[in-house]
């Protein structure tokens, strides 16, 4: 059908709706995603763009109507009633917003809105009015339905005015709250598609969620594509969901900018101004967060910092602080709040107080002390992710001791290479694991690992069993110890944990933090760039081989409680983790971009099959986020969730570029530099490169949770070697970055493993991004063989998804899109299908040493296979007569 229907304007208002047809779509309603936001160029590139079953609206003012090009055929956009049940919304003064699969507008921001929608089964059609600030909710099946207002399919009016640059958006204004409302796990955030339903009002916001007036005839389109299970191209910096008034007034940062206001005198209108200033007067913004939060500890009457340089920084000399204490502090106040949830694979549950999780960490950390642990030794633990790693952690750092773990599917010579440099007093270990469905004994491994400490004052046992000797874990502490533990106050940069680099060649980098750096940090990062705080539940998926196990127990400084999960993210499904996280309502699920890519493509639903009503954001790391799978999210997951792809990395212990609940969420585009840390692309000459240029990532400034020294390395050779080589007092990250206009930043991956074709340069997310949009796929590495002067070839390696086959024709539609979507130049020389993708047991992957193998470095020399999940496939990689 291709009739069009216009609904009259208001009385007073020149400017009409329009609607150019449409056409009932096979497609499930939570296939829809959006492709193309208004404004954004449809000649992007000097390629047309055209999109299959796409629906397009226009308005048009009596003064000239604007005429749509290129052409595109339309669909009806079909939502089912369920979705909207009970979902209320607002119309303020927005000129227009779009929400999924049905679209709310008002032709004028002063005239009267229309909510329209249609079902899947085009059984019947209903729309709402409203006028001016009355609140419509959709109504029920069995409700009388009000009034048609003309037709009710789709209407779309404008979103973004003409004259800004293709995908730059301006950040949100800050709005002002006296207070922080409590809230609850279940407090809605702002819509990107569906508006929340437990308050009176929660206005759904997807292109819009603020005011915007409208001027004169101007570009009003919006366009959207259906697919079902099936992984599309998504524009890079497409709008997917945005903060209302409520989500900006109720967020963290929110209050701390009025804290500063009302404490410091100083008035921020926005983000920006505010990370502005948290880099610029950096001990100021420090200063302010120890204060902001409370922090139980000494501040000393010292400056926040010694010294201007990098590395030669010291931070707070003359305080002290205890990490644990501060852990541990709401089990005063909330004593009976659930401070730690625990799940296996199996679905087994443990749950701890905070008075009960307290009360463990005190029995472990006096029977530490009995074992001769002291001020400074190190614990080492080889221990999944269960509650007694947390405990031991906590119990370790309230001694003022150095924890270090590793999780129990490294290897032996892998936990030797980590432990052996810091020489253990005392190792918390278990002689077997569960991992996707099987049992594996560990008992070999942890005997070899004991014998290569000859440090060792003690093992203890998780779990029973254990080595002969071992000390079982509920013998710790005996009877008649203190109900708390003994916290030791120790200076700001005393040792917290030993953590380490990859380590897919040589001995891995043993990464010294300070108690203090990663006190402020974690406060200032959970609390106000994911949202954090006591009523939530904050669930990452990791091991304790990785950062974000450190990340994770985090949480628990404000004030929410932590969900550890033990087992495979994919046992016995693939929506494993989504269950998990619907059953114990989880408010916050991040975890590694592979896993969210993997629920992509393999067509997972997990926002129809379970409830997520609690998840209010999802976070994402490890790897760069594709746009298809921002745009899966929001699709598949919950249209109403801050999303947060992040980057940072286990040298700094955190996220460095992250969310903010006061910015908008596009796919592909990290939405900010994160508080207090100077972020900057710099070029080959070392200088800053401009907005929307690619460069080498680099942090400017220093940072609290900057290692302090790696061990071992009494003259820091091997720490400025690492960091500072390249640009002296300047710390280079090793990541491709592109830093837009507005603030928000692209990662492009690794600067060591980039893809130098004909003098093109190219990150290979970009070349993952494309690949990723074949389900035959499930996993690909990219390699340029290249050396310096010398052109190498591209080879693509592909592991195919079950059943699926490397064929010729794939072959061909690959290096089509490729050609297509990238340059002739990034077209593989050759592709090739392997039983598997090198991946580090952090699931990384293996670029850089596979390059070397190709190149013909032997692979006992190019990797450490204890350092990976799957070395098994490294002999696929070794090059004919290696």
């Amino acid at each position: 059908m291709t009739a069009s229907t216009r609904r009259s304007p208001a009385p007073g208002h020149s400017r009409a709706v329009t609607r150019l047809g449409h056409r009932l779509t096979d497609a499930a309603p939570d296939g829809f995603e959006v492709l193309r936001r208004a404004g954004m160029d449809l000649d992007r590139d000097g390629a047309q763009h055209r999109i299959p079953d796409a629906v397009v609206i226009r308005a048009e003012s009596s003064e000239e109507p604007y005429q749509t090009k290129p052409p595109l055929p339309a669909v009806e956009v079909v939502s089912p009633h369920s979705v909207l049940r009970d979902h209320r919304v607002k119309l303020r003064e927005y000129a227009a917003f779009g929400i999924g699969s049905y679209w709310i507008a008002t032709p004028d921001p002063e005239g009267p809105g229309l909510i329209g929608f249609e079902l899947r089964d085009g059984a019947y059609r209903e729309a709402a009015e409203a006028v001016g600030e009355e609140v419509v909710r959709a109504p029920v099946p069995g409700e009388p339905r009000p009034a048609l207002a003309g037709r009710a399919g789709p209407v779309v009016v404008p979103h973004r005015r003409p004259g800004r640059g293709r995908g730059r958006l301006t950040a949100p204004p800050p709005r002002r709250a006296p207070a922080r409302r409590p809230r609850t796990l279940a407090r809605p955030r702002g819509a990107a598609m569906l508006g929340g339903a437990a308050e009176p009002v929660a206005p759904p916001r997807a292109v819009s969620g603020r005011a915007r007036r409208s001027r004169g005839p101007e570009l009003r389109e919006a366009v959207i594509s259906a697919s079902e299970h099936q992984v599309g191209e998504v524009h890079e910096e497409a709008l997917l969901w945005e903060p209302g008034v409520q989500e900006r007034e109720h967020a963290r940062v929110t209050a701390f900018m009025d804290w500063l206001s009302r404490t410091r005198g100083t008035a921020f209108l926005s983000y920006g101004e505010l990370w502005v200033w948290s880099v610029t007067e950096t001990d100021a913004f420090w200063d302010a967060v120890w204060e902001y939060f409370d922090v139980l500890g000494e501040r000393g009457r010292g400056p926040v910092r010694e010294g201007e340089t990098m590395p030669e920084v010291r931070w707070f000399p003359g305080a002290t602080v205890n990490y644990a204490r501060n852990a541990l502090r709401h089990a005063d106040d909330r004593p009976d709040a659930v401070a730690v949830v625990a799940r296996d694979e199996s679905g087994a549950r443990r749950a701890y107080t905070f008075a009960e999780l307290r009360a463990e960490v005190a029995r472990v950390a006096w029977g530490l002390r009995e074992l001769g642990v002291e001020r400074g030794d190190r614990v080492a633990a080889y221990l999944p992710n269960v509650p007694e790693a947390l405990i031991a952690f906590l119990a370790t750092a309230s001694l003022g001791a150095v924890w270090s773990a590793c999780s129990p599917d490294f290897g032996a010579a892998s936990v030797i290479d980590r432990f052996s440099q810091i020489e253990p007093k005392v190792l918390i270990a278990v002689d077997g694991y569960a991992y996707n469905g099987k049992a594996y004994d560990r008992s070999e491994a942890l005997a070899g690992i004991r014998a290569a400490l000859p440090g060792l004052a003690a093992t203890v046992a998780v779990g029973g069993g254990g080595p002969e000797g071992a000390v079982p874990w509920s013998a710790l502490g005996g009877e008649g110890h203190p109900a708390r533990p003994p916290y030791q106050e120790v200076p700001f940069e005393h040792p917290l944990w030993i953590v380490y680099s990859s380590g897919t060649t040589g001995l891995p980098k043993p990464i010294v933090h300070g108690q203090g750096g990663v006190l402020l940090e974690h406060l200032k990062v959970l609390a106000f760039h994911h949202d954090l705080g006591p009523d939530d539940l904050f669930f990452w998926y990791t091991t304790t081989g990785w950062m974000m196990w450190n990340y994770l127990a985090g949480g628990l400084l404000t004030g929410s409680a932590v969900l550890l999960y033990d087992g495979s993210a994919t046992h016995p499904g693939t929506d494993a983790l989504w269950r998990a996280a619907a059953e114990e309502g989880a408010s916050y699920f991040g975890t590694g971009a592979p896993y969210l890519v993997a629920c992509m493509k393999a067509g997972e639903q997990p926002g129809a099959r379970y409830d997520l009503s609690r998840l209010r954001g999802v976070g994402s790391t490890g790897a760069p986020l594709p746009p298809e799978a921002f745009s899966w999210v929001y699709r598949a997951v919950k249209r109403d969730v801050l999303l947060g792809s992040a980057s940072g990395g286990t040298d700094v212990v955190t996220a460095f570029i992250g969310p903010s609940p006061l910015l908008p969420v596009r796919a592909g585009v990290l939405a900010t530099r994160c508080l207090g840390a100077r972020i900057e692309s710099y070029g080959p000459d070392g200088s800053p490169v401009g907005s929307g240029e690619v460069g080498e990532l680099v942090i400017t400034a220093p940072m609290p949770s900057m290692p302090i020294r790696f061990w071992n390395d009494s003259d820091g050779s091997r720490y400025r070697d690492a960091y500072f080589d390249q640009y002296p007092g300047v710390w280079r990250h090793g990541d491709w970055l592109k830093i837009l206009a507005d603030g928000g930043c692209v990662i492009y991956g690794r600067s060591d493993s980039t893809l130098n074709r004909g003098g093109v340069r190219m990150g290979t997310s970009e070349f993952y991004r494309v690949v990723d949009t074949f389900p035959e796929i499930a996993d690909s590495l990219v390699i340029d063989t290249g050396r310096l002067g010398a052109e190498g070839e591209l080879l693509l390696f592909v592991a195919m998804a079950e059943g699926r086959e490397l064929d010729a024709e794939l072959v061909a539609r690959l290096r089509a899109q490729l050609r297509e979507r990238l340059s002739p130049r990034h077209v593989p020389d050759d592709v090739r299908a392997v039983p598997g993708i090198p991946r580090t047991l952090s699931g990384k992957k293996l670029e850089i040493p596979v390059r070397k193998i190709l190149q013909g470095v032997p692979v006992e020399r190019a990797a450490s296979r204890d350092s990976l999940a799957n070395p098994e496939v490294l002999a696929h990689f070794v090059p004919d007569g290696g």
